[in-house]
């Protein structure tokens, strides 16, 4: 079984970031986790997990801490994705970065009867949001300050993205192609 899977940043509207993706049902939720890295170009700093709705739902699956154990988790290495994504137009919710909280939304176009064995992005829209800028709200005044060179956090904020003369941070720039390699080479 292959997941024709949309992923969409949620809360990010001006351009929308989302993802299309042909995944087989067999990976793991953790190589799942993996592959959405390398389609949105997150660099994997931080804690994730997935459930059906985000926070306080569950289950949550996601990697178990032995030293913290707690109900209702499900281990992201052992669990394969069609034992909980197998339906048509079912949506789940990936959560990233427990600070920021990116929550992405899940939506399953097309369940594909045929057997794949790597992932494979088809299509996307908008640049991923640097690691670290502070969720939504924060992307938000990221992408404000750096659009007005009069603004007071303008050259600070350039910076911080190693942004050097000329270069522009553009929120629309999403390259398909450097994408799909890096998701061919995600597990």
């Amino acid at each position: 079984m292959v997941l024709q899977v949309k992923i969409q940043l949620k809360g990010v509207t001006k351009p929308p970031v989302w993802r299309k993706l042909l995944i087989p049902g067999h990976l793991s939720f953790h190589q799942f986790h993996q592959v959405i890295q390398s389609a949105f170009g997150w660099q994997d700093y931080h804690l994730y997990q997935f459930s059906p709705k985000g926070f306080g739902d569950y289950p949550q699956i996601c990697l178990l801490d032995e030293d913290w154990p707690e109900e209702n988790q499900e281990d992201s290495q052992k669990t394969q994705i069609q034992s909980y994504l197998n339906q048509k137009a079912q949506t789940f919710t990936y959560l990233y970065d427990f600070g920021d909280n990116w929550m992405h939304e899940i939506k399953i176009e097309e369940i594909i009867d045929q057997k794949r064995i790597v992932p494979e992005l088809i299509e996307g829209k908008g640049a991923c949001p640097p690691e670290d800028c502070g969720g939504v709200w924060g992307y938000e005044d990221l992408k404000k300050s750096l659009s007005d060179s009069t603004h007071p956090e303008h050259r600070i904020r350039r910076e911080w993205l190693g942004l050097g003369r000329g270069m522009i941070w553009d929120p629309v720039y999403f390259d398909l192609q450097e994408a799909q390699a890096e998701v061919a080479q995600s597990i």
